[in-house]
């Protein structure tokens, strides 16, 4: 049980807010096709962020990315974030971005809603937001600035100019350098009526619970760090996380959320033993493994992952061959 203030309550400015985000929306002629508060309510369960499929020449690969996305779709996810890190958003054009955007809303046709990852800096921040709304996605999930560690002020003034660039439900996203305090977690949301979710991305189960228990209801909380923290994660209570396995076995990753859900510890545990931890131990060998690994999964398993972009690198190749004599394990799941 957490204890916290109950905060799910908008205030009067916050309500007056977002009405005047929605009808500036509406006079642009953009359908809201998700309300903050709806989106909210769906994401229970496990989110897929999809790798971003590259061709030999690092140019998208969309007929990949659509194939992965029909075989994604038939297992029960709750959402899909593309792109965002699994997908190397960092990699991308505004262009690129839009691209993937368009054809993962296309493919999903509703069935589940569609986020999108954004941040860099204001201007593209927003640009990336609103052309995202506009090609129909369901909510925003804001990464951290390109600058790290700046004042406070200054933290709350870029994830509100993300927050007003749409009407959408907004997700922030803690990762690598921003850690924030439990005070500085409900300025934010004090300050963004919008913000319907957290996604840890630290795998602080300490600061993640003094959040937690600091803002009670206000927020849903997200376990964000990996499929290999969901036994962390659903000890505390959290019943959604981001799988980036569910690139190769969604199986396995609805498994892992119904088991842990169940307090079934035995069955979990032998999961998380046999086949995640050690594929987490390889995707920490080197910076950008998380990714690399992901795709390379996917290629074995005839899936389309492809290369990764730099700075990210492929997986050496005794590190493939050990990749594919893993797998045999994965079976059951693919």
């Amino acid at each position: 049980m957490v204890i916290g203030k109950p905060m799910g309550l908008l205030t009067r400015r916050g309500r007056q807010a977002s009405c005047l985000r929605l009808k500036t929306a509406r006079a642009s002629g953009i359908q809201i096709r998700m309300q903050p508060a709806e989106l909210r309510k769906k994401l229970q369960g496990v989110i897929s962020f999809p790798c971003t499929p590259f061709k030999k020449d690092l140019s998208l690969d969309l007929d990949g990315l659509r194939k992965n996305l029909r075989s994604l779709l038939k297992h029960p996810i709750c959402a899909v974030v593309a792109p965002a890190g699994t997908g190397e958003i960092h990699s991308l054009s505004p262009a690129e971005h839009l691209a993937v955007v368009k054809a993962t809303v296309e493919e999903v046709r509703g069935r589940v809603p569609v986020l999108t990852g954004t941040g860099f800096n204001p201007p593209i921040a927003a640009e990336l937001a609103k052309q995202a709304h506009a090609a129909g996605v369901n909510g925003i999930l804001a990464f951290p600035p390109y600058y790290p560690s700046p004042d406070e002020e200054g933290i709350i003034t870029y994830y509100k100019g993300i927050a007003d660039a749409t009407p959408l439900g907004l997700i922030i996203y803690s990762r690598d350098w921003f850690a924030p305090s439990p005070a500085t977690v409900e300025k934010l949301a004090n300050a963004i009526p919008n913000l319907i979710a957290w996604k840890d991305g630290q795998a602080d189960i300490r600061r993640y619970q003094m959040i937690r228990q600091h803002l009670g209801d206000r927020l849903h909380w997200i376990g964000g760090a990996g499929d290999d923290m969901v036994p962390a994660y659903y000890s505390i209570g959290i019943r959604t996380y981001t799988s980036s396995i569910a690139n190769v076995a969604p199986k396995l990753s609805v498994r892992l959320h119904e088991l842990a859900s169940e307090g079934h510890s035995a069955a979990l545990t032998k999961l998380m033993n046999e086949l995640v931890v050690p594929l987490y131990v390889l995707r920490a060998k080197r910076k950008g493994y998380e990714v690399s690994a992901m795709k390379t999964m996917m290629d074995i398993a005839g899936m389309v992952g492809g290369p990764v972009r730099p700075p990210l690198v492929d997986l050496r190749p005794d590190e493939v061959k050990w990749l594919e004599t893993a797998m045999k394990g994965w079976k059951p799941w693919l």
